[in-house]
């Protein structure tokens, strides 16, 4: 194997390129994804089943679909619509349907949400009764009780398992991929093969920038962990 090629000035450019391209959709999404599944993981948590259904369908027909098969429905699907393209093909926001970008993060937002929508509900509904009797004995309506006792308390259980959401969303970014004029990491590894006809090389360097980036998020996270942890239990080690 000759990995000369990889440490050239061009293919630094272009892996760093990559690397910044999965990074902005990996924050991106994640960052929509926490802010849409805050509400809906209250509802999906919640007893009343008009509330509760909606989101379940959406999380059960999200996680039981691939997520190529959603990039490829909102990149190629929706600007095709007959409708879109005769009436709206140039009127915001459907023209930003014609990005790359946009449709993409779109995908993995929706993506992400429905996964983070199904930890955080559980970690709700797993919030142990003596906490919620004793809101309710100190005169915590439902509202204070839930913003104040049951959602810190199931965000700080639920942060280990949102940390596994976080490191499959970084792999998930290689689907971006196969969408035409956005290269990320894995694209990027695509083109220094089609350019050098080196498959092992190009593949194993995204490869090894793929495991740095994975332990410098675990890192992370577990630092994120450790904080809540002393915030939660001030006195504890």
């Amino acid at each position: 194997m000759d990995f000369s090629v990889i440490f050239t000035a061009e293919s630094m450019r272009i892996y760093a390129h990559g690397v910044l391209v999965t990074l902005e959709l990996l924050v991106l999404s994640l960052a929509l994804g926490a802010l849409l599944s805050l509400p809906l993981s209250i509802l999906r948590a919640s007893n009343r089943a008009l509330l509760s259904r909606p989101v379940w369908l959406f999380t059960y027909l999200i996680r039981g679909t691939p997520l190529l098969l959603q990039v490829y429905m909102i990149y190629y699907g929706v600007a095709q619509l007959p409708w879109v393209q005769a009436r709206w093909n140039d009127i915001w926001p459907w023209t930003w349907f014609k990005g790359p970008l946009f449709c993409t993060v779109l995908a993995f937002t929706i993506n992400t949400t429905a996964y983070t929508v199904e930890i955080v509900a559980g970690a709700l509904k797993a919030t142990a009764v003596g906490e919620i009797e004793a809101a309710a004995s100190l005169g915590m309506n439902a509202r204070v009780r839930l913003m104040h006792i049951m959602l810190p308390s199931a965000l700080r259980r639920c942060l280990p398992a949102y940390g596994n959401e976080v490191i499959l969303m970084l792999q998930a970014t290689s689907v971006a991929s196969v969408v035409p004029s956005l290269v990320d990491l894995t694209g990027a590894a695509g083109s220094i093969y089609a350019t050098y006809y080196l498959p092992f090389e190009a593949y194993i360097t995204a490869g090894v920038i793929y495991l740095a980036m994975t332990f410098a998020l675990i890192a992370l996270l577990r630092g994120a962990e450790r904080h809540w942890v002393r915030i939660a239990y001030p006195g504890g080690t």
